[in-house]
């Protein structure tokens, strides 16, 4: 019998078999993007036609006048409207010279062409949404939670309590002091620069708040020392102790020899 049922099997189905699971594997694919940890895009048709209009007059040069990329600049098919917001709402965006990686800067659009860039974008393919507002209140986080998700995660770029520090090759991880809670989020959600992503699947929503009232809370702490020399560690003050200590040691002495002489 068994002989026999396999004889009957078609010869398409593993093929058939392969399909459905590639078509349910991607749709389910799809479904998380849309939804995880942001709140679906609800951009009007007439916000998604002035973002094209924007795009194709600010950012085609670069990225294509369909967003497929060229040789000057990515595709941005599917990188979502938490990626533009980010890019665009820092400033970075559009590019003011060729570098290293884009620098802040003043931003070129309002919010509210910012969120028609964002807007139109989303609407090309799926990809990570501006995140809810619920995930930014860094009062419902626990800092103690993000300090240490940050120190494992964030704090080799970034110094332990945020005030950035030099890569390789130009680059570097920037200061998160001034950083705002969204974009903060954004950042950790779509991976800028030099920078990996973390998504759902590596930080949850409820980590990402966490970490940015982490940084928050770091930011706004007083420095019961004195001066924190940009809280970069050992080495800064090191230096400081070095260069003024030693300079305070050698004129001292010039003034004692001047006066006993």
């Amino acid at each position: 019998m068994k002989l026999l049922a396999d004889r009957r099997r078609h010869p398409m189905a593993l093929v058939a078999l392969l399909l459905v699971g590639l078509l349910l594997t991607g749709g389910a694919y799809a479904l998380f993007t849309q939804t995880s940890s942001a709140k679906a895009d609800t951009a009007s048709a007439s916000d998604i036609e002035e973002g094209k209009k924007l795009f194709a007059a600010n950012c085609a040069t670069c990225h294509g006048m369909n967003a497929e990329g060229t040789k000057a600049g990515p595709g941005l098919i599917g990188v979502g409207a938490a990626a533009v917001d980010f890019q665009v709402g820092t400033g970075r965006m559009p590019l003011q010279a060729n570098g290293p990686q884009a620098r802040v800067k003043e931003p070129q659009f309002d919010e509210e062409q910012t969120a028609q860039l964002a807007a139109y974008v989303a609407s090309l393919g799926p990809g990570p949404a501006v995140p809810e507002d619920e995930y930014l209140d860094a009062s419902k986080g626990d800092p103690a939670v993000g300090g240490g998700l940050f120190r494992t995660n964030c704090a080799m770029c970034h110094n332990v309590v945020g005030s950035g520090g030099a890569l390789t090759r130009g680059k570097y991880a920037p200061n998160l002091s001034e950083v705002s809670e969204k974009h903060l989020y954004e950042a950790m959600q779509t991976g800028p620069q030099n920078m990996p992503i973390f998504n759902d699947a590596n930080l949850t929503p409820d980590d990402k708040r966490d970490v940015i009232a982490y940084v928050k809370e770091v930011s706004d702490n007083p420095s019961p020392g004195g001066f924190k020399l940009g809280s970069l560690g050992p080495v800064a003050e090191g230096l400081f102790i070095w260069f003024f200590g030693l300079a305070a040691v050698i004129g001292l002495t010039v003034w004692l020899s001047s006066r006993a002489k």
